[in-house]
């Protein structure tokens, strides 16, 4: 007897497993960014761009200005020096008449000789005041250009140009500024020292001597200071020490002052010469006291100052006529 074959299992009555089929990895290309145009500014944006771009006008605008009142050299006698090349008026100079700087006779007559020649177009010096304080060194620069514009036309009147120790780097500046000028000018520089690596010593080296332009013709450079090298001792010193050839660090630092050819020595003064300046000054201001009196309190202010200048002189001056209710004018 033949075997039946067996039934195949019906898809119905079979179970069905389900496997979960790989998918063939597959890399998908790297999207590539496409740029977008920029979005109109809003008002907002826009208005501060507006803003800004005002402002550097603005700016601009006011370094013209600066620029051009530089050139406006008939505005006043007097300036001074901006590093960001500005030239500001001064209307009115602090200073003392030149006959009330008592104890400094020969520095005065040889600065004023300088100077007036140099207002007329000969040849002058620059001119170096170094000595102790307080005895009218920059009292006589500024005296002595007022003594000698007394009697000038305006268009021959001299200007003094005032320039900041710490703005010494900017001299280049202004010294193209002034070349182009009909006028003749005495910059000046009070309390000129240099100090620990400071260089900007060299810019000034080269305008009074030694670079390839110089000192322009119509100009002349006044400094004052208490130093007459200009330089500290330690730092003099300190050339000295550390240098392989300690003669030439040291020329190289001290050459600064031997570029101003003429140098004014202001010492201390007397006892007599500091009362002289003491009575110099009430008799200008008709300060009526007694001589004895006014000596000896002249005297005290000086011992507990500690010192007797023409600074000294000039502060107990003005101590004794506010107490006695007398007023002051320099002008």
């Amino acid at each position: 007897m033949s075997k039946k074959p067996a039934k195949a299992p019906s898809r119905t009555s079979a179970k069905t497993v389900f496997r979960p089929v790989a998918k063939p990895s597959v890399q998908k290309p790297a999207k590539v960014a496409a740029k977008r145009p920029a979005a109109p500014p809003s008002d907002d944006t826009a208005g501060r761009i507006a803003r800004a771009l005002e402002a550097i006008a603005a700016h601009l605008a006011a370094t013209g200005a600066g620029g051009a009142q530089a050139l406006d050299l008939d505005a006043a006698d007097a300036f001074v020096w901006h590093p960001n090349g500005r030239l500001s008026t001064v209307p009115r100079v602090s200073r003392v008449e030149i006959d009330l700087l008592k104890g400094i006779d020969r520095m005065r007559d040889i600065l004023i000789e300088n100077t007036e020649r140099f207002a007329n177009g000969l040849p002058a010096n620059n001119a170096l005041l170094w000595g102790a304080r307080g005895m009218g060194k920059s009292s006589l620069v500024k005296a002595a250009h007022a003594s000698l514009n007394v009697a000038r036309k305006p268009a021959d009147r001299l200007k003094l140009i005032e320039i900041h120790r710490e703005d010494i780097e900017s001299l280049p500046a202004l010294m193209d500024i002034l070349r182009a000028s009909s006028f003749r000018f005495i910059v000046f520089c009070d309390d000129l020292s240099f100090d620990g690596n400071d260089a900007s010593y060299k810019s000034l080296k080269a305008v009074l001597e030694g670079g390839i332009e110089g000192r322009p013709e119509n100009v002349i450079l006044y400094a004052t200071s208490n130093r007459r090298h200009l330089l500290a001792r330690d730092m003099i010193e300190n050339e000295r020490s550390t240098a392989i050839n300690p003669g030439e660090a040291v020329e190289e630092k001290v050459s600064l002052s031997d570029r101003f050819g003429l140098w004014l020595g202001f010492h201390r003064c007397s006892q007599d010469e500091y009362l002289a300046m003491v009575k110099g000054y009430c008799s200008h201001f008709g300060i009526a006291v007694a001589e004895d009196e006014l000596e000896r309190e002249a005297l005290e202010w000086a011992t507990t100052r500690g010192s007797r200048s023409g600074r000294v002189a000039w502060q107990f001056t003005q101590d004794l006529a506010g107490r006695l209710g007398v007023r002051l004018s320099t002008k």
